[in-house]
């Protein structure tokens, strides 16, 4: 599917961001509505200084993109995984996804920015995705995502009005720096969470959102949904779920992959001798 980008969000007035807020918590959502993915691959990654986007990158036998997309092509509460893509991208079909199965489908609506790709993806999907139903939006650059935490996601969030993201809690003391990179504070880390992704709202909320966001500030899909006054939830997620964004986590997001391939293929070798060991028989005595 190929829709044109929408160059810029629309300003809200105050108003209407009420309307909406009042619209969300005066219905409640069923519990179970059907869940889908999507990606925002427009980027070029140019922090990373690479020569095509980091996105395409070989990681462990196979593009940053295809780890990326992996846990959630496989996820059974996942109906599809939606990929937008820069508009000329040329680069996707070079590569061979069939191992992810058939529920991955690109569009080539990507925008300026990643929040304007996600907002382009929701308009390009809104033949196929209702009202309620959820939408995860997850980094084309966490190639790292695994199941447990993905599981831990749908559990939290399947009945919750406005929906959540996954986190984990700052562990590291934080400094302020000022303009000569020199600490001008030590600020205090209670209660505070690095965001991750995937993150899941309901479609109709999350478009409203976004419509309505300052792109300039909208740097992630829960942001959007706090400018309506709402309050996502945070879900427990793992350290491993790191962001691709400089050289070196390149090396660290293989050794994190090649770390869980290892250990799945011990689990999958150690069934399979159980299977196969069968109880001895009982003999009976006079």
């Amino acid at each position: 599917m190929i829709m044109r980008p929408i160059a810029r969000f629309s300003s809200a007035a105050v108003a209407t961001r009420l309307l909406i807020k009042s619209l969300h918590l005066q219905r409640s959502p069923p519990t179970l509505t059907n869940a889908y993915a999507l990606v925002p691959a427009a980027g070029s990654g140019s922090r990373l200084g690479a020569a095509l986007p980091k996105q395409y990158l070989e990681i462990a036998g196979h593009p940053l993109l295809y780890h990326s997309l992996s846990v959630l092509a496989r996820h059974p509460r996942i109906e599809q995984v939606f990929i937008v893509l820069a508009q000329r991208d040329d680069r996707f079909a070079r590569h061979d996804w069939r191992g992810l199965g058939a529920r991955v489908k690109p569009l080539y609506c990507g925008g300026a920015t990643r929040a304007a790709s996600v907002f382009n993806g929701l308009l390009a999907t809104r033949d196929f995705i209702g009202a309620s139903d959820w939408v995860l939006v997850h980094d084309a650059a966490r190639p790292c995502l695994g199941r447990e935490a993905l599981d831990r996601l749908f559990a939290e969030l399947e009945s919750d009005e406005t929906g959540g993201l996954l986190a984990v809690p700052v562990a590291d003391t934080l400094k302020r720096a000022n303009r000569d990179s020199r600490v001008s504070s030590t600020e205090p880390r209670d209660n505070l969470w690095l965001a991750q992704t995937p993150q899941m709202f309901r479609y109709r909320l999350l478009i409203e959102a976004l419509r309505a966001a300052d792109p300039a500030t909208a740097t992630d899909e829960a942001r959007a949904i706090e400018g309506l006054g709402l309050k996502p939830k945070l879900v427990l997620g793992d350290t491993r779920n790191i962001k691709v964004t400089f050289p070196e986590d390149l090396a660290i997001a293989e050794l994190i992959l090649r770390s869980r391939d290892r250990g799945a293929k011990r689990t999958a070798r150690a069934s399979s001798s159980r299977r196969r060991v069968s109880p001895s028989p009982t003999r009976g005595g006079r």
